[in-house]
C-alpha cells in the first residue's frame, strides 16, 4: 500500500462543534466555533481560534470572559445558523434561553447539554485569527447528561465537524478505555 501526499490543507481533522457565547453592548451573542480543544488539565484550560474581525473576538478582549456551549445533534441547525449570520446584523440571543453562571459576561445556552464558563488567560495573535487560551471556571449541565457524576457522551450526543469536507457527524461507539486498552499489548 502506497501513501500519497494530498496537500497540507486536506488533512482529515475532526473537531467538536460549539457556540462561543459573549456579551457585547449589553446583549448575549453566539458564534459557531469548531476550532476548540482542551489545552491543559490543571488548571483546566481550553484553546480556541477566533477570527479577529468577528464581534466575538472584540467581546472576549473587552470582557475577558466567554462561554463554550456544546449542542446535541438536535440543535445543529440553529448552531449552523449562528455561523452564517453576524451578531452585527442579527440578535442571536433570541434564538436561545440564555443563562449565566458566575460571570455576567459569559452567556450560556440552556437548551445545550454542556456549557463551559471561561476566563481569558492569553491571546496569541495570528492572521487572521486569534488563538484564545482560557481557563475553564465552571462546567454546567443537567443530571440527565451524567453517568456516575461525569458527562456521558451517549447522553449528550455531541456533534463533530470535519475538515476539509465541511460536514457535521455524530459520535460513534466506544471502542475502549483510554490509557488502558493498550495494556493488552505486551512488547517488553
Amino acid at each position: 500500500m502506497t501513501k500519497i501526499n494530498i496537500g497540507s490543507n486536506n488533512g482529515f481533522i475532526y473537531m467538536p462543534i460549539a457556540l462561543l457565547g459573549t456579551k457585547i453592548d449589553g446583549k448575549a451573542n453566539f458564534m459557531a466555533l469548531a476550532w476548540v480543544a482542551k489545552a491543559h488539565f490543571n488548571p483546566p484550560m481550553i484553546v480556541a481560534a477566533v477570527t479577529r474581525s468577528h464581534l466575538s473576538d472584540k467581546a472576549i478582549r473587552e470582557n475577558e470572559t466567554f462561554s463554550v456551549n456544546f449542542p446535541g445533534n438536535e440543535k445543529i441547525e440553529v448552531t449552523d445558523y449562528c455561523g452564517l449570520v453576524s451578531g452585527e446584523n442579527v440578535d442571536k440571543s433570541e434564538l436561545f434561553e440564555v443563562y449565566y453562571g458566575e460571570s455576567d459576561t459569559a452567556p450560556m445556552i440552556k437548551e445545550f447539554p454542556i456549557s463551559l464558563e471561561c476566563k481569558l488567560r492569553e491571546i496569541h495573535e495570528m492572521e487572521p485569527m486569534d488563538l484564545i487560551i482560557a481557563e475553564i471556571t465552571g462546567t454546567y449541565t443537567e443530571e440527565k447528561y451524567l453517568t456516575d457524576g461525569l458527562p456521558d457522551v451517549k447522553k449528550i450526543n455531541p456533534v463533530v465537524y470535519t475538515v476539509p469536507d465541511n460536514n457535521y457527524w455524530n459520535f460513534g461507539e466506544n471502542i475502549g478505555k483510554a490509557y488502558s486498552i493498550g495494556n493488552n499489548l505486551k512488547f517488553f
